[in-house]
């Protein structure tokens, strides 16, 4: 969530404030809150990035509901850090998707969804800037089609709902069981400024900020560094004690301690 807030660079009070837009902060819905909604008789409330529970006597006081903003191809990743869960899982695409609020968590008939693809070196971050370019335009589509009577409404299949939960500091320990290709996806995907990828070694931490799939094939036992490649250091990676797969080649790292 912290993370998340650093990547966004633009405060939306201060713009509402510039453009004489009423400006009311609050981080939980209180009754003050819900009186001064429900003054502005809204024709719609839109939610982005809002982290707590509304209650449903706001979420259903306008006429067209609340449209909740959600960086996930829904009914896949429901939750939390959909994006970098989305990088990690080994997704081809994400996306962003509308969706009307309701009682379940990011449950809601999906209004409004597009996709982007997850290039071979793309980062978390990366795509979670890519994801924040598509909000503007993917916001005037769904007002218009409310505006213009012509909106669509899809039900979400909840057979193919996932759900994630909310990453803290210790899910970015690397576990060395897991396969190359994976933990190369796994450090791309905890990019600055959220918690990056960490090992021990020689008794201390070290982020692992940079890393790439070995060339060459290795066998030993998973977690351990045994040779330099082209500018990196290999650790073998799952299955290693079988011999002949790849290793995870790390190439920059940072000492926490420091």
């Amino acid at each position: 969530e912290e993370a998340y807030k650093a990547i966004w660079s633009a405060p939306v009070d201060e713009l509402a404030r510039e453009h004489g837009i009423p400006v009311h902060l609050a981080t939980r819905v209180d009754a003050e809150t819900i009186e001064l909604v429900k003054g502005a008789e809204p024709d719609v409330i839109v939610v982005n990035s809002w982290y707590n529970r509304m209650p449903v006597e706001l979420y259903d006081f306008p006429p067209h509901g609340t449209l909740n903003f959600h960086d996930s191809l829904l009914p896949k990743f429901t939750g939390f850090s959909p994006v970098l869960w989305s990088l990690i899982s080994g997704e081809s695409e994400f996306g962003l998707t509308v969706h009307r609020m309701d009682s379940g968590l990011d449950t809601g008939d999906i209004l409004v969804q597009h996709s982007l693809p997850i290039g071979p070196a793309d980062t978390g971050t990366e795509l979670v800037l890519r994801g924040m370019d598509l909000i503007p335009g993917v916001l005037a589509e769904a007002l218009g089609a409310l505006e213009s009577g012509e909106a669509l409404w899809r039900p979400q299949n909840k057979a193919e709902r996932t759900y994630c939960h909310k990453r803290s500091e210790r899910d970015s320990a690397i576990d060395w069981s897991w396969p190359a290709e994976d933990l190369e996806r796994f450090v791309r995907a905890l990019s600055d400024p959220y918690p990056r990828a960490f090992t021990f070694y020689d008794g201390g931490r070290i982020e692992v900020l940079e890393a790439r799939i070995s060339e060459a094939r290795y066998g030993g036992t998973p977690g351990r560094v045994i040779v330099q490649e082209e500018g990196g250091v290999v650790v073998c990676g799952a299955d290693a004690y079988r011999v002949g797969n790849r290793g995870l080649v790390i190439t920059r790292i940072r000492d926490a301690d420091r």
